[in-house]
């Protein structure tokens, strides 16, 4: 592949991965770490390849449409007249809400932006979503109750240098976010709770193993002891929260020996996590996807936040609660419109004033927007089916590989009248479409990121892209402009769209009004909300106040229940999903990456060697995995350090060696997340 760019310009970007988003320079296709708060000048195996998928022979240059069961080359007038009729057809059937957009917190804020404005306009659908439920939507349910608002981090990264405890929860940076971890270096006391003895686990001061899904009964736990041994800062909850009081009502009855008899973690470290938090004097809690990813996932984060609040951390210089966010763009993927109940600037789509101002900056009349729509499994679930889409439009999501109880979800994509998929390369979810459109990547293409502090960062264009590609926002322009709306509705310049983002969250909780790309490329720091264009924004939240009208935050009453699907004699072990260093996310790109498949090249179960004994397998023999949902295969690894309860499976390969063929879409009714992080399964060997 040939690029046409001066192999001489070191552009200043950031990493396609993770939500921390670390600086890198970009020259050519040669990639190197740059001095950035959030990484000092550091990157992980990912970042240092993510070269290779600059001249990946897996790229797609040309539209694909299927005739006769084969996805043949065509052109782009050819795919997006096709697209353009096909939806028409298939809304003047069947309604407006038989057509559904599905996004992902991967997408730059424009992206994220102007795929809900063509979703609520173009299409008129309420079907739209994306795969951020699957990643962060618990805490962000759970912080919108606790505080008011949501934003990951409401505080500077480089700000936990400065603890002299933390509390990680469910997390796991060594592996997930390497450069993270020398923010935690400095920290004398790390408390890390995690069901498996994790790289990052290794490095605590204390390490706390429950049974996974009773994450909820050791935050009581430890409240209770944080309590009964005198460390509830009583002056900052009676003057900066309510509703203690129906709170100490459950934890009262939990008591750290009861909490250990469900957790297995012992009433002597929950005393000693409590002591350690308490005796700080700076000291951060941090909950991520472990403890996140189940059907109480939400009520889960809320035990981890009335822990913090009754420890007065939360809007404390030098302490608080947060959420460390995943997906690349995971913060700004759920401000600006892609989500089912949203509008931009994290306004709910249900509120006459929020749909007022979006509409008046849109240009069309505020009831002509339809309501709230499906959450992203209840809409993957639903395609096909009688009352469900028909049609579907698929951009920055792997859902084959990323959904759970994914056989039933490409059962449900095959059923479509009509599917199409946005992509960079021809993902399993892009191999089941009828037209697949090629678009530019991270490095080829401007944009801008809010990363998991909430600053909004510019990613800037480093090389052209490939002839045949083009960007979402031309593929959005052109389908609009096919389907009736007015031309310049839909810009296709990011920097146009970032305007007009701008004046659409201006006043909302996640004001952008203040955030330009001249300011941006000066190198000015700005942390949402930026209100105006003389803010200097905003890198420390809930200083004075709340974001409740009375400035209070709110203590949530949370009882435990348990995994949804507890183990039998069928399935009498317990499963728990998660990632590995050398991959990301469902696998589409690190796996088309030599250097990271070579290390990791196939999916592997994590066995304690006595449960592989007990099932009458060894170290490195192929296993058949299955639950009630499906079933699937694995190489055995044997760890010693692993509960005899417990395997654990990464969740970025394909195929039969899908994780998700076995995870449970069990719901947290608050935030709709599934329950990823833990199902009943049966180990066994491969058949002959």
């Amino acid at each position: 592949m040939t690029l046409t760019v001066d192999q001489r310009v070191n552009t200043a970007t950031h990493c396609p991965y993770c939500a921390l988003q670390c600086g890198m320079t970009v020259s050519g296709t040669a990639v190197a770490p740059r001095e950035f708060p959030a990484n000092g000048g550091g990157l992980c195996q990912k970042g240092w390849t993510s070269g290779a998928l600059l001249t990946s022979p897996a790229r797609l240059t040309s539209p694909l449409i299927r005739v006769d069961d084969r996805l043949v080359p065509a052109g782009w007038d050819d795919a997006l007249d096709l697209i353009a009729r096909r939806l028409t057809e298939i809304q003047a059937r069947y309604g407006k809400d038989a057509a559904a957009l599905f996004g992902g917190g991967g997408l730059t804020n424009e992206k994220s932006y102007l795929l809900g404005k063509f979703a609520r306009i173009a299409l008129g659908t309420s079907q739209v979503d994306y795969n951020g439920r699957f990643c962060m939507s618990s805490a962000a349910a759970a912080g919108i109750k606790a505080f008011g608002l949501d934003r990951g981090l409401p505080f500077p990264l480089t700000d936990l240098a400065g603890a002299d405890a933390v509390l990680l929860v469910g997390a796991n940076p060594a592996e997930t976010m390497p450069p993270f971890m020398q923010h935690l270096r400095p920290v004398p006391d790390l408390i890390v709770v995690d069901p498996r003895r994790t790289p990052t686990a290794e490095q605590a001061n204390l390490h706390l193993a429950p049974s996974p899904g009773t994450d909820l009964a050791l935050a009581l736990g430890i409240l209770h002891a944080a309590v009964a041994d005198g460390h509830v800062d009583w002056s900052y909850v009676d003057e900066r929260t309510r509703g203690f009081d129906a709170v100490w009502r459950i934890v009262a009855r939990w008591w750290p020996e009861r909490a250990e008899r469900v957790t297995g973690v012992a009433a002597a470290d929950q005393r000693r996590a409590a002591e350690w938090l308490a005796n700080a004097r700076n000291a951060y809690i941090l909950t991520a996807r472990g403890t996140e990813q189940h059907a109480s996932g939400s009520d889960t984060v809320n035990a981890w936040i009335n822990l913090a609040l009754a420890l007065g951390l939360p809007g404390r210089a030098g302490s608080g609660y947060g959420c460390l966010t995943g997906q690349g763009n995971g913060q700004g993927g759920r401000e600006h419109g892609q989500k089912a109940d949203q509008l931009p600037g994290y306004r709910r789509i249900d509120d006459p004033a929020a749909r007022e101002h979006v509409a008046e900056v849109w240009g069309v009349p505020a009831d002509s927007l339809p309501g709230p729509g499906r959450s992203a499994y209840e809409l993957l679930d639903a395609l096909g089916t009688e009352t469900g889409p028909k049609a579907l439009m698929v951009f920055g999501s792997n859902v084959v590989v990323s959904a759970p109880r994914s056989a039933h979800v490409a059962k449900r994509l095959s059923s479509l009248d009509f599917l199409v998929v946005s992509d960079l390369v021809l993902s399993e979810t892009a191999a089941l479409a009828d037209v697949v459109l090629p678009i530019t990547q991270w490095a080829e293409e401007s944009g801008t990121m809010t990363n998991l502090e909430g600053r909004v960062l510019l990613r800037q264009r480093a090389i052209e892209p490939p002839e045949g590609v083009r960007t979402d926002l031309e593929v959005l322009n052109g389908l609009a402009t096919r389907l009736g709306q007015p031309a310049g509705r839909f810009p296709v310049e990011a920097e146009a769209v970032f305007t007009e983002l701008g004046e659409a969250s201006r006043g909302g909780v996640a004001d952008y009004s203040g955030i330009t790309y001249e300011r941006l490329r000066a190198g000015e720091a700005l942390y949402w909300p930026v209100r105006g264009a003389g803010h200097e924004g905003t890198p420390r939240m809930f200083l004075d106040r709340f974001a409740h009208p009375d400035g209070r935050a709110r203590f949530v009453p949370v009882e435990h229940r348990g995994p949804a699907e507890p183990v039998d004699d069928e399935f009498p072990l317990q499963l728990t999903t998660g990632r590995v260093l050398q991959h990301y996310q469902s696998g589409a790109q690190t796996r088309l990456v030599a250097e990271l498949t070579e290390t990791v090249p196939e999916v592997y179960v994590e066995v304690y060697p006595d449960t592989a004994a007990r099932f009458g397998l060894s170290d490195g023999e192929w296993a058949r995995l299955s639950s009630r949902r499906g079933e699937m295969t694995a190489r055995v690894r044997c760890v010693s350090s692993m509960r005899a309860d417990l395997v654990f499976l990464p969740f970025h390969f394909a195929g039969a060696q899908r994780a998700n063929l076995l995870t449970n879409p069990a719901l947290d009714p608050s935030s709709r997340m599934p329950e990823f992080k833990v199902c009943a399964v049966a180990l066994g060997k491969v058949p002959a």
